[in-house]
């Protein structure tokens, strides 16, 4: 009975890591969602994928996020009646993969830099490029430590 509890939670244990995981990205890290900040650079190292959650954290008092199209983007301008996020710490869940933008919608807050643009990957998409990579090996290491983990376990048990 628990040799047969201990092969199913060692199957689980192994397989767990193999699953997608969703990752959540704090935009802007510890500085937020501001002005004076380039957020290319910030994102320039991400890969950022259909399920993952950007997290944009501002003072609700003095700022927005809003969900544009490449012009606007370009130009700045947020389109009258578009989606404005106004909580200060607004969970945007990315639902498709292909380019994505927000700006802010405050007077000059987009000319000084508070605006960010993606590119959204689907992880079914047999694309593989050096972060899924790394992203790879970080799994496949955490799953061989688990798995070890769990043999020193089941000896000692």
């Amino acid at each position: 009975m628990a040799s047969e509890r201990f092969v199913i939670l060692a199957i689980a244990v192994i397989l767990l890591p193999t699953v997608a995981i969703a990752m959540e990205y704090i935009v802007g890290d510890d500085k937020g969602w501001t002005t004076n900040f380039d957020y290319d650079t910030w994102a320039k190292d991400k890969m950022f994928n259909v399920g993952d959650t950007l997290v944009f954290r501002y003072d609700p008092k003095v700022d927005d996020v809003v969900k544009v199209d490449g012009a606007a983007f370009k130009d700045c301008v947020a389109p009258s009646g578009g989606d404005v996020l106004t909580s200060g710490n607004d969970n945007v869940v990315l639902k498709s993969p292909g380019n994505k933008w927000y700006i802010s919608s405050k007077s000059g807050h987009c000319a000084m830099g508070q605006k960010l643009k993606i590119s959204v990957m689907d992880m079914s998409a047999p694309e593989p490029s050096p972060n899924a990579a790394v992203r790879g090996n970080i799994f496949a290491g955490f799953q061989v430590f688990v798995t070890l983990f769990v043999l020193l376990m089941a000896v000692n048990y």
